[in-house]
């Protein structure tokens, strides 16, 4: 029996930059004796050249491909930038890939894949918004997992510090670098005629009434979508006005131009007050900001408070995360470190007994960083997580110093983490609760950047907290709540990424159960769930995909293509149409437009005569059944495999000249039939899943031949039966 034998060499550089001009390719062939049945293959141009452009001008020809192999710019770069037109991302794309155990999301592969797909003018079909595989299935369940006890709805503290402005700690308020001034009240100044208020003095009308802010800033408590708070205070003005507000993040980082409207002020003490559900316009923000610039007055402000509505469904209680807090043990490497130039000691401490920490910045240093006092803790940061830092704190002279949050002790992550500290030379205790946002994710220790001081900052009863839950089994609509809010963080996260470039995505892969065709997969009751699979329709219910569709309008853009994207559809007629059911059911809101469908099409052909007419047919039926709902329709994966006459599959090293033709045959066939059934206006596009024969060890049909190239990237049979079913 003659085997399959290497024909046609890998394309040069150089051959492979001529295709992209589309000029037929030149190879060089081997001629062993037995090689001449291969030669024909030398005729073909690039695939993409077999499209009819004029029948069908929007025809989109794509592969899959490993973003990395193709970001890297080598041979395959080059091959699929000749041959075809889209590509669509096997892994890098999906949930699993951008989103960790803690919750964080990475798009810098996506973001770096774009770039390079643009470069080149080759388009990107996203795959995939949702499905129940390949997701961080650790994440999701975490955020829905049970604890031991229960506890009520409560109002958590105002985060403001200093709020009734009695004392001298400005930390939560600024005017920054705008044109208004600070100043404070005599005693008796105050709302209710006794103590302080703050006073902020525009002098002139400014051009933009943004050129004179005041801020109200609060780094440890950022907004959250879909969450409660109540903000109110006390406040009048010298002369009757009304001014603009905005939600920034730091003082001067604008977020969004409204954050409770105008106010209106007059020359009498008034109280606002607001409870607000915060919006994804606002979310993330910490610091609400006061537009002052349209009239020349002075504002004054009091009693200023900003409270977290805790929705009560677990309690909480507070897990120390360091040891040797109190520094009276010699144990000062286990949770803590001095960088740089700092020098450690240690004196009396705040109580007037036993010891206090102390780090000497002998000289002021460029850059405060260069002297670092450092705590690590474990196990590090997660999206949600909420800590509290507690410590009594004073210094050899009045400063103030930021503080940074490290992956590792010296390894830089973000910025701040407690905001900044100021000390006296008296003892205080310094409180601040964080909750942990993405900048945040992966933080395992917080540096106090000391280096723009020359003194000695003192510390003593340093505690670091983390809140844990004690409530019950969360109720399934907390469970619904919180998992369609992880939806719209995932989705919103890759369509800001992607939005401008990718216009097409499966926006939910592969819903239909095998079984029970007309129904929705589930893993309830499944007894081998994958360390990656998480059913969001178990949670989200049979509308999780309606839900899907206006997350991926909302936040993707004008001009989406939605599609819903299955396998077996030739292969289960009764799952197509369960499909096609299922679609309409989502479209009868009259709200949910759902643009094509997505026949995956991972197929073999069978070297029994009866069989593989029986699989012929299927297609033909497959087909009709799609064109039929007049939507798009797209072979969105297809690969095929070789059965022999008993159903076993035919392995690449196996595999002989006569039965790749017949894999030859039944690529033209398929994609005829698709030309033949599905109207021209439907025609989205035809994407082969692997360019080449899957290795020995893939997770993926191992070592099936289903490549139209071989692992060495000669073209096989596979190759002239595509162009030919692309061919007129």
């Amino acid at each position: 029996m003659k085997q399959y034998i290497k024909v046609i060499p890998i394309i040069t550089l150089s051959l492979l930059s001529s295709c992209a001009d589309n000029e037929l390719l030149e190879f060089s062939v081997e001629k062993p004796a037995s090689i001449a049945e291969y030669e024909y293959l030398n005729t073909y141009h690039v695939l993409k050249d077999y499209v009819d452009r004029t029948a069908n001008p929007d025809f989109k020809l794509g592969i899959g491909v490993s973003v990395g192999d193709y970001n890297a710019k080598g041979g395959i770069y080059q091959l699929i930038n000749s041959n075809f037109n889209e590509m669509t991302a096997g892994w890098e794309m999906k949930h699993g890939a951008c989103v960790s155990d803690e919750g964080a999301m990475d798009f810098s592969t996506v973001e770096k894949f774009i770039a390079t797909a643009k470069s080149a003018g080759t388009t990107i079909y996203g795959h995939t918004l949702c499905w129940h595989a390949n997701q961080n299935a650790k994440w999701l369940n975490s955020t829905i997992a049970p604890s031991e006890a229960g506890g009520d709805p409560y109002w958590e503290d105002n985060v403001f510090i200093n709020s009734d402005f009695e004392g001298d700690d400005e930390s939560s308020y600024t005017t920054g670098t705008s044109l208004a001034s600070l100043s404070y009240t005599a005693n008796g100044g105050g709302a209710d005629g006794t103590g302080r208020a703050i006073a902020v003095t525009n002098s002139v009308v400014r051009t933009n009434d943004y050129e004179s802010q005041f801020f109200f800033t609060f780094p440890s408590m950022h907004l959250v979508e879909g969450e409660t708070y109540e903000f109110s205070m006390k406040y009048r003005v010298d002369q009757a006005c009304s001014f603009a507000t905005q939600a920034h993040y730091g003082p001067q980082e604008y977020k969004h131009w409204d954050m409770f409207g105008s106010l209106s002020a007059t020359t009498s003490w008034k109280t606002y007050k607001k409870e607000f559900t915060a919006t994804a316009e606002v979310a993330d923000a910490y610091t609400f900001a006061f537009n002052l610039g349209a009239t020349a007055t002075t504002y004054y402000f009091d009693d200023i408070s900003l409270r977290h509505y805790n929705k009560g469904s677990s309690g909480t209680s507070w897990v120390e995360q360091l040891s040797g807090g109190d520094f009276e043990e010699d144990n000062f490497d286990n949770s803590f470190q001095v960088n740089g130039v700092g020098v450690k000691g240690y004196a009396t401490g705040s109580n007037g007994s036993g010891r206090a920490l102390t780090v000497k910045t002998p000289s002021a240093q460029v850059n405060d960083y260069e002297s670092q006092f450092i705590f690590k803790f474990s196990p590090t940061m997660k999206l949600g997580d909420v800590y509290k830092v507690s410590m009594d704190v004073k210094a050899d002279k009045a400063m103030t110093f930021s503080t940074q949050t490290q992956t590792t002790p010296g390894s830089y992550l973000h910025w701040t983490a407690f905001g900044d500290i100021s000390a006296s030379t008296e003892w205080k205790t310094f409180t601040y609760t964080l909750t942990v946002t993405d900048s945040f994710v992966g933080g395992g220790a917080i540096a106090f950047n000391l280096g723009k001081n020359a003194g000695t900052v003192y510390i003593d009863n340093l505690s670091f907290q983390k809140e844990t839950p004690t409530g019950g089994e969360k109720t399934d609509e907390e469970k619904k709540e919180i998992i369609t809010n992880e939806m719209e963080r995932w989705i919103k996260g890759m369509m800001e990424v992607t939005k401008d470039y990718v216009k097409v995505w499966d926006v939910v892969n592969e819903p239909m159960d095998d079984g029970n065709p007309s129904q929705l997969k589930t893993g309830v009751g499944k007894s081998d769930i994958g360390a990656d699979e998480f059913y969001w329709q178990d949670y989200m219910g049979k509308d999780y995909a309606r839900k899907a569709v206006e997350l991926a309008r909302k936040y993707g853009g004008d001009g989406q293509k939605l599609f819903i994207n299955d396998y077996n559809l030739e292969y289960s007629l009764d799952k197509c149409n369960g499909l096609i059911n299922m679609i309409k059911y989502w479209e009868s809101d009259g709200v949910t437009k759902i643009d094509g469908i997505g026949t995956q099409m991972h197929v073999s052909v069978s070297l029994d005569a009866a069989e593989q007419a029986r699989r012929e047919a299927r297609v033909d039926k497959m087909f009709e059944a799609l064109a039929a709902t007049g939507k798009l329709i797209k072979i969105s994966e297809l690969d095929m495999g070789i059965d022999d006459e008993s159903g076993n599959s035919v392995k690449t090293k196996d595999a002989t000249f006569e039965q790749l033709k017949k894999q030859s045959d039944y690529y033209t066939y398929i994609i005829k039939s698709y030309f033949k059934y599905i109207p021209a206006p439907q025609r989205y596009g035809i994407t082969q899943w692997a360019s080449t024969d899957s290795p020995d060890n893939s997770s993926w049909r191992p070592a099936a031949p289903i490549g139209l190239w071989n692992s060495e990237y000669y073209r096989k049979p596979a190759y002239g039966g595509f162009a030919d079913g692309l061919s007129k």
